[in-house]
This record gives C-alpha cells, sequence and structure tokens, in this order.
C-alpha cells in the first residue's frame, strides 16, 4: 500500500475511534472492557493519550508507554480528536522518521474492537480496511516473543465474524460471535 493510501487509512481509523469516544459518558466509566483490568475510563484515558503517544515517536523521541494518561471525566472525544490531528500532521510530514503509520492503525483497530464491546456497539459499520490493513501489519511484524501483556496469545476468531473481531483476535482478546 503506498504511503498517501497507508496515511488515509490511518485517518480513517482516527475518525471512527473518535466517533466511538463521543458514546462514552461519566456513568459508564466503572464498566468493564475486554481488556483485563481495566474499565471503560481506563480504556478511554488510554486510547486519549496513544495519538499524543505515538506523535511522540514520530519526531524520533520516545514516550513513556507506562506512564498513567491524563483521567477524563468527559470530554474524551474532543481531547481524542486534537491529539489525532497533531498526530496526522507529523505523519504527514516527509521526515516524520521510520514510523510506520500501518502499526498506529493497528492499535487504533485493536482498540476500536475494545471500545466498541465495552458500549455494547457493533462493529459491522465500521470500515473493514482499517482492521484488515492493521491485522496485515500485525501478522507481518508481532512475534510471540514480543506479545507480553499487551498482547496475549493469538485466539480465535469466530466463523462469520468481521475485520475487527479477526485482528481482535489476533491481538490476543477472546473474540465470541
Amino acid at each position: 500500500m503506498s504511503g498517501e493510501a497507508t496515511l488515509s487509512v490511518l485517518a480513517r481509523s482516527l475518525d471512527q475511534l473518535g466517533d466511538l469516544l463521543g458514546h462514552v459518558s461519566a456513568v459508564q466509566l466503572d464498566a468493564r472492557t475486554p481488556c483485563a483490568d481495566w474499565t471503560l475510563g481506563d480504556l478511554a484515558d488510554h486510547i486519549v493519550a496513544a495519538p499524543g503517544k505515538f506523535t511522540v515517536m514520530a519526531r524520533g523521541e520516545q514516550p513513556d508507554w507506562s506512564a498513567a494518561p491524563q483521567h477524563f471525566e468527559k470530554g474524551w472525544a474532543p481531547a481524542f480528536r486534537s491529539a489525532a490531528d497533531d498526530l496526522m500532521q507529523v505523519v504527514g510530514q516527509k521526515d516524520a522518521g521510520s514510523m510506520d503509520p500501518a502499526w498506529m492503525t493497528a492499535e487504533f483497530a485493536v482498540h476500536t474492537w475494545d471500545l466498541a464491546h465495552a458500549l455494547g456497539r457493533s462493529t459491522s459499520d465500521l470500515d473493514p480496511e482499517v482492521a484488515g490493513h492493521g491485522l496485515e501489519f500485525m501478522r507481518a511484524n508481532l512475534r510471540a516473543e514480543m506479545r507480553g501483556e499487551t498482547f496475549g496469545p493469538e485466539q480465535p476468531a469466530p466463523e462469520g465474524g468481521d475485520a475487527y473481531d479477526a485482528i481482535a483476535a489476533f491481538a490476543g482478546r477472546t473474540v465470541s460471535a
């Protein structure tokens, strides 16, 4: 996929994740998610922080992935969209280093599945190319020794599942039909 097409897929992944974050409300923050030990509030905060951390990486610096993200009680979507705009501006520059936007797309696609399921929303209306592109990158680059706690062992994807079920299962999420 060309660089411009890869950036287009990344932009779509950010747009749809921002749309999903618009459905998070303060009364849901303690709800469970597919991510072990994370509440919906934890997941939303992590998602909002991710574009900023990728922006730091694209600038050639090292973000602190272990640092707790800023906690929000509201406004996840606007905060995410602002950080996503900054990310797209940096990765669109020719000197954005060796940061592969497909890695970011994979991360955002997995978290799109996580958030959709935590909110009780379907992924069937989401852009399947985003998840497919992310899954292609993960299959080519995520080796067993790299999985750790972030990505567990690959799980079976349900028969008849969509592209988001497939990437979530590859990332170690338990996916049921």
